[in-house]
């Protein structure tokens, strides 16, 4: 890492241009049989690996074998760094330990920004303490998440060029539910090396939470406080780099409202005894998208990295400070800029300052709306669940599902357009059931399930379920609905109908605000149709396109009371 000496007092990053992103076609998980992993993995005869949309599969003897073609002095020359980590708060019976090794200081100092670390969470194998109870002391050897990492390349005491040590053409990222283990080869960047991060807390937690009856999710958790101090938490779930923690970290345009950050990428949640889901933020950082972050977009986040935070391919300045497409500062005269790829840049060059996926990792101690509740070893009680993605025509700013199934419905035909966290090229239409498409532990159709299962459960009283689409256009391609601090508005209704103080009207797909429910003061040239378009062609081929997807990518694992809720959308059609 390059050191930016400035007010930021930070770290700067530049990586091999060939390791940028998550590399979802060379990340598996490892079980005895293709369905474990992913509904539709077939294996060509005598296989071991699949590759499938929903998951990709490798056998455990086929790891064996991509290992001992990689690990064998891989990290020779190199410095190993022991990390004992702990995901959630200490004390929370949701909390999990774990332990990674790695060959990257980029590595360490991230896991040490986004994880809690410390000698205390070694694991013992004189511990008798259970995973739910080992947040303060030493943690039994059998009950953490092995976590192995090298970015494959040993060091031989040359200089290295470029800078960037990885192994992009051999890289594997695999996951080991059974054995609660990951390995991770040949990539220095993300969730790539991060382990922490969703390999352990998405996919090798979803396993833990099947098993153990909880839900591990690519969710963002916040705080919504009314005029009249009434609070709410909600929990929503966007792909990635879909504006997860613009929202995370929203300031209110409406006037009385506050919203506070419990976590802005994964909540683990369990039903209490009251029958409440409670959430709690298994992070204590953030690794969000730099480019389009300022102080008109994310003012919570441009405060938060002002200091001890990891930047990641972006743009520097001869003055020693970060820049970034869309960072919304000008430059004296006098400030040249190199770009992420260490070359001389300025404004009007074809390739951009920094990456498109360029990242900062910054503590959450540091955000300035972080909420008081954020490490409750308990959790938050939720109050909603909110799914959403990008979504540029035919899909209405905000709507309520009519129950917890077909809430769950609504979850598993989420599609949104493709971002640059993952290797996809251009606007492509992508469907990302529960925005965990890349991130599934285990058979995406036995994920459905178990929500299913988990809200039907004896003594629940599951959330209300909702979906929303900041990113309407209008036929000129211009965004109809403002965003930003805008968004409480949505959030407002959102309360509101939880508390039974906002009308709403049934249409095919859910329930819309009526008429006036949805405060729009102040907006001008907005109007009530232009953000709740209902078009039947268009639902008629959302319909046509999810049950193709359905047959295609679940086949027979997809749960009976998913198609039940499509069969009944599209009856409702048939009467619109």
């Amino acid at each position: 890492m390059q050191r930016v000496f400035s007010r930021l007092r930070g770290w700067l990053a530049w990586t091999d241009p060939r390791d940028v992103a998550r590399v979802e076609g060379r990340t598996v998980l490892v079980t005895p049989r293709p369905e474990d992993a992913a509904p539709q993995a077939s294996p060509a005869p005598g296989g071991a690996v699949a590759h499938s949309l929903l998951g990709n599969w490798m056998s455990p003897d086929e790891l064996r074998r991509a290992m001992d073609a990689r690990f064998p002095g891989c990290m020779e020359g190199r410095t190993m760094y022991v990390i004992p980590f702990l995901m959630g708060p200490p004390g929370s019976p949701l909390s999990r330990p774990g332990l990674q090794l790695t060959d990257s200081a980029y590595v360490a100092a991230s896991m040490r920004i986004m994880t809690r670390v410390g000698a205390h969470f070694l694991p013992s194998s004189s511990s008798s303490s259970s995973s739910s109870s080992s947040s303060s002391s030493a943690s039994s050897a059998d009950d953490f998440v092995r976590c192995l990492h090298s970015v494959g390349r040993p060091r031989d005491g040359a200089v290295e060029v470029p800078s960037w040590p990885c192994d992009p053409s051999r890289t594997l990222i695999a996951h080991d539910p059974r054995r609660r283990r990951i390995v991770s080869y040949g990539s220095g960047y993300g969730g790539n090396s991060l382990l922490g991060k969703k390999g352990f807390a998405l996919r090798v937690a979803a396993a833990m939470a099947r098993d153990e009856g909880w839900l591990a999710e690519h969710m963002l958790i916040v705080g919504f406080e009314d005029p009249r101090g009434r609070k709410r938490y909600l929990a929503g779930a966007f792909p990635s780099a879909c504006g997860k923690t613009n929202l995370a970290m929203m300031r209110a345009a409406l006037p009385g409202y506050h919203v506070t950050c419990v976590g802005d990428d994964i909540a683990w949640m369990r039903f209490d005894h009251q029958g409440r889901l409670r959430a709690i933020n298994p992070e204590c950082g953030f690794f969000g998208v730099a480019p389009g972050t300022s102080e008109a977009t994310n003012p919570v986040a441009m405060a938060t990295i002002r200091r001890d935070t990891i930047f990641t391919n972006v743009g520097l300045t001869s003055t020693g400070d970060v820049y970034w497409e869309g960072i919304g500062q000008s430059l004296p005269p006098d400030v040249t800029l190199t770009s992420w790829r260490g070359q001389s840049w300025k404004p009007g060059d074809p390739e951009p300052c920094a990456h498109p996926n360029a990242r900062f990792c910054a503590p959450a101690s540091n955000c300035p709306s972080l909420d008081p509740a954020w490490e409750d070893p308990e959790g938050v009680p939720i109050d909603a669940i909110i799914f959403g993605g990008r979504r540029p025509e035919g899909v209405p700013l905000v709507f309520e599902a009519f129950s917890w199934e077909h809430g769950v419905f609504l979850g598993s035909a989420m599609r949104s357009e493709a971002t640059a966290a993952a290797e996809h090229k251009g606007r492509q239409l992508l469907h990302d059931p529960l925005a965990m498409r890349p991130f599934f532990g285990y058979n995406a159709g036995q994920h459905l399930q178990h929500w299913l299962d988990v809200g039907a459960r004896a003594g629940a009283r599951p959330p209300r379920i909702f979906h929303v689409n900041w990113f309407l256009r209008d036929q000129s391609g211009a965004f109809v609905w403002p965003g930003f601090g805008h968004n409480a508005r949505v959030l407002a209704w959102i309360c509101a109908r939880v508390g039974g103080e906002a009308g709403a009207v049934a249409t095919p797909i859910g329930l819309i605000p009526e008429e006036g429910a949805l405060e729009l003061r102040g907006l001008r040239g907005l109007r009530h149709r232009d953000l709740f378009p209902m078009d039947r062609p268009f639902w008629e081929r959302e319909c046509r396109e999810l049950r193709a997807f359905y047959g295609e990518h679940f086949g027979k694992h997809l749960p009976r009371e998913v198609m039940a809720q499509l069969e009944a959308l599209e009856g409702r059609l048939r009467k619109m």
